[in-house]
């Protein structure tokens, strides 16, 4: 509003001027107009219009830099006896044999001779990458690395090339590089200036790149030469280096001393995993006394810091004389063979096709609130005195209680006195959160693996666990699970986390606005901060259409989707049953490669293809996990019913072994959503706030989830023990980041591609097919599946290694001619010819 006042109170006082200085007025308005647009209306524009002139820039200098090479000693002394003024205004008779003109030598002179020699190369190449950046937005590398490893090797290419550098020489290292090492060759000598750069150079290298030497040394075989030394090598040099490890894990968290006397009467291997697993897994604990027999006890937070340890302690091997071990011949040519194609190939690299792809940073990440739990030890002491007042009013006698602190929720631990009856604890928690004034008061009667009784008692002040904190903590960074899924913090304050691929299958469930879309995001977070888009794929479902939509931009590195489809991420229904067939179809397709490679399981197929064990001529391929989520599971069932429910129960059953994982998530916890068979193929649930016990027990089987207090607050089960969970925070700003960042980088030609599925309306026009026109393979085909008994289209693709389409064709073709039965879901069709004579006999008459 101010503004156009001001311009109101201008235009009037210009009406009181003559027409023509008003007219030329508004003539140099209009011509000023484009560049104010350009630098105050649309940054796109200044952006295109800076990278163009960096883009250009660079261009001229690298072509100007190159004819120098060529030029500089006829054009040095027409440059140092003129400015560039008279270069190119006053003295215009001189001629200047460099390409790009006297601009060009100038800069050339300036950049090469008096400044940085041969290294100012380096300028023209970051000119062209901030340059394509700013054109594109396509960083081809890192560019904060970019500028600071760029600058540094200016400086010490300079340096390095200088030491070469002569008065009447080319300026390889420039001004810079020839004064420094004239100043340095008279203070140490030649000797002593050449050991100087090799110092420099080698701090860099080790500062910027972190190379591994010991790899090297294997490389060239030096470590052979040392073998004999570490055999010859004492005993006590052994157990000092284990005690050495075992010190320096001890300095970065205490223990006592009687523990380890007791520990080291144990082997040293045993010892250091124990220390090493104590670290990782259990935060240290703080105690605060506030009476003889009340404590407080809280987790610190969790150390970000990365504890490894590759020092291996070795153990002595004794052979004895009168046992033999005897091999098989043919196994040692076998094992032979195996060994000589990994010395000629390697190992199979599955992240080789995006070798340069980088995981997210934790920069992308918010942090909220605090880094320790602030303690109100006044507000434990005055519900501590409540809790004992409300169960001294019903004769309920206690003798210890403890209060844990967590991030939302208080746990308190009360040993009742002997003769005490749990149930009646059980009975008071509404006269408990009366006398607490308390939003919800929940009573764990008893605390499973211990004699206490707990009473969660919600914060008056909770903090928010941030999703940055749990990305960064140890216990998620060290984990070597295949899925990992960090959640958020338990009431004891510690990291929660688990295996997706150990859960199998994942139900999400909880009133409407209670934290369930912000949990999905944790999980899909946690996975793509810690996987290659070549070890994960994603199936997302969105019948919403607005939950998933910021996932689109890693489509082409995370998930996957049917043939023909413009969206990947799912929100129509029918497409949905369709997908959820075409993963039934990938889930046989991959049973059957687990039985032709004699696996068990997927992560044993991979690790026998990365070793190059399976032939994939034979149709074996690197197979990665597939996690299906679906965002809002009983839209789905009032839409599609049975037909949805089927395959997704017949996934859950059957596709843990093979990797494809479900997590399914609803905000109407109603029987008719969450079936009997739902129920059963799902052990791992999550119930976030629901609004009665009857809805807990739905989800959970049991009740709690409606004493929850919201916000993220959530009970987690595997079957066994319900475990309390405050999620972790992710916005959505945060995710949109983590997607533009894993976006902008390399990827894919395409999605990953699902077998294509065909439903049973879309099947028809088999009756129209002219028998004359039978593919060529059709006779193949059919003694093919006639074999097999078995009418399969991936059965086709796999023996003729021809596409789904034409496979679809001939399976159509054959049903129209009685070879094989009709569609039968995912089922495979059934073959009416019982052999081969009975087939040759119907084709003969056919012909």
């Amino acid at each position: 509003m101010p503004k156009k006042s001001n311009s109101y109170s201008k235009v009037k006082k210009s009406s009181n001027t003559t027409k023509n200085s008003k007219s030329s007025k508004s003539k140099s308005v209009n011509l000023l107009k484009p560049i104010k647009d350009l630098f105050s209306g649309d940054r796109k524009k200044l952006r295109l219009s800076v990278g163009g002139i960096f883009f250009l820039v660079g261009i001229y200098q690298l072509f100007a830099f190159l004819s120098y090479l060529f030029t500089w000693k006829t054009d040095q002394d027409k440059i140092v006896s003129n400015s560039l003024w008279d270069l190119i205004f006053v003295n215009k008779e001189i001629d200047i044999d460099n390409h790009l003109g006297k601009l060009g030598a100038w800069t050339s002179h300036l950049f090469f001779y008096d400044w940085f020699g041969i290294p100012s190369f380096i300028f023209p190449f970051l000119f062209f990458v901030f340059g394509l950046y700013l054109l594109s937005k396509y960083a081809i590398l890192p560019l904060g690395k970019t500028l600071g490893v760029s600058l540094v090797g200016l400086i010490v290419l300079s340096l390095v090339f200088g030491f070469f550098n002569s008065a009447d020489s080319f300026p390889y290292g420039g001004s810079f590089g020839f004064q420094f090492n004239n100043w340095l060759k008279s203070a140490v000598g030649s000797i002593g200036a050449a050991l100087f750069l090799i110092l420099i150079i080698f701090i860099t290298v080790v500062v910027l790149f972190n190379p591994n030497f010991k790899a090297l040394i294997t490389f060239f075989h030096l470590d052979e030469l040392f073998h004999k030394k570490e055999k010859l090598a004492p005993e006590t040099e052994e157990e000092d280096q284990s005690n050495l490890i075992i010190n320096d894990i001890i300095a970065v968290n205490p223990i006592k001393e009687d523990e380890i006397e007791k520990d080291q009467l144990s082997e040293p291997v045993s010892f250091e995993e124990t220390i090493v697993e104590e670290i990782v897994k259990e935060a240290p604990k703080v105690k605060a006394v506030i009476s003889d027999d009340f404590e407080i006890e809280h987790n610190q937070d969790e150390p970000i810091a990365i504890i490894e340890s590759t020092t291996e302690v070795p153990t002595e091997n004794k052979e004895e004389e009168d046992f033999q071990i005897e091999i098989k011949e043919e196994e040692i040519l076998a094992d032979k063979e195996i060994d000589d194609k990994l010395k000629e190939f390697g190992e199979y690299d599955p992240k080789l096709d995006l070798s340069a792809y980088q995981l997210p940073n934790i920069e992308l990440l918010e942090a909220y609130g605090g880094k320790a739990l602030s303690i109100d030890k006044q507000e434990l002491e005055e519900n501590k005195n409540k809790i004992v007042e409300v169960l001294g009013h019903y004769k309920i006698e206690i003798s210890k209680i403890k209060a844990t602190v967590g991030p939302t929720v208080t746990l308190y631990e009360i040993v009742p006195a002997p003769g005490i009856r749990i149930s009646k604890i059980k009975n008071l928690s509404d006269d408990i959160a009366l006398s607490l004034a308390a939003l919800g008061i929940r009573i764990i009667a008893p605390i499973p693996g211990k004699g206490t009784i707990g009473i969660e008692v919600p914060n008056s002040k909770p903090d928010i666990v941030s999703m940055r904190t749990m990305i960064a903590s140890e216990k998620f960074q060290n984990s070597d699970m295949e899925l990992p899924v960090v959640l958020g913090k338990t009431i004891s304050n510690e990291t929660f986390i688990f295996d997706l691929a150990k859960a199998p299958h994942l139900l999400v469930a909880g009133a409407t606005g209670q934290g369930k879309s912000v949990g999905l995001n944790a999980i899909l977070v946690s996975i793509l901060y810690k996987k290659h888009p070549a070890q994960v794929k994603f199936v997302m479902v969105d019948p919403k259409k607005v939950e998933l939509t910021l996932y689109n931009k890693i489509e082409r590195h995370f998930l996957a989707k049917l043939p023909d489809t413009d969206e990947a991420i799912i929100t129509d229904t029918g497409k949905v049953v369709n997908t959820m067939n075409s993963l039934c179809i990938e889930m046989d397709d991959r049973y059957e490669l687990l039985k032709m490679a004699q696996v068990r399981n997927l992560k044993e197929y991979n690790t026998k293809f990365i070793a190059r064990k399976l032939n994939p001529e034979k149709g074996h391929r690197f197979l990665p996990y597939i996690v299906v989520v679906i965002d809002e599971f009983a839209d789905l069932i009032m839409t599609a019913g049975k037909e949805i429910e089927h395959p997704i129960a017949r996934l859950a059953q059957l596709a843990r072994a093979i990797g494809i994982h479900l997590i399914v998530a609803t905000q109407r916890p109603s029987v008719n959503v969450i079936t009997g068979m739902i129920k059963a193929n799902f052990p791992a649930r999550i119930a976030f706030k629901v609004s009665s016990g009857i809805d807990s027990k739905t989800i959970l089987d049991s009740t709690g989830a409606d004493q929850l207090i919201g916000r993220g607050d959530m009970l987690i089960s595997f079957g066994n023990d319900l475990t309390r969970v405050q999620c972790a925070f992710v916005d959505t700003p945060e995710v949109e980041r983590i997607c533009d960042f894993i976006g902008n980088q390399r990827a894919y030609p395409s999605a990953l591609m699902l077998p294509e599925y065909v439903g049973e309306n879309e099947e028809g026009g088999n009756k129209d097919i002219d028998i004359d026109e039978r593919d060529d393979l059709f006779r193949t085909a059919a003694e093919i599946l006639v074999t097999h008994q078995q009418g399969s289209a991936s059965l086709l693709q796999r023996k003729l290694k021809i596409g789904y389409n034409r496979a679809g064709r001939i399976i159509d073709q054959m049903e129209a001619l009685g070879v094989i039965g009709p569609f039968k879901g995912s089922k495979a069709r059934e073959v009416l010819i019982s052999d081969l004579v009975a087939l040759e006999h119907f084709l003969n008459n056919l012909d």
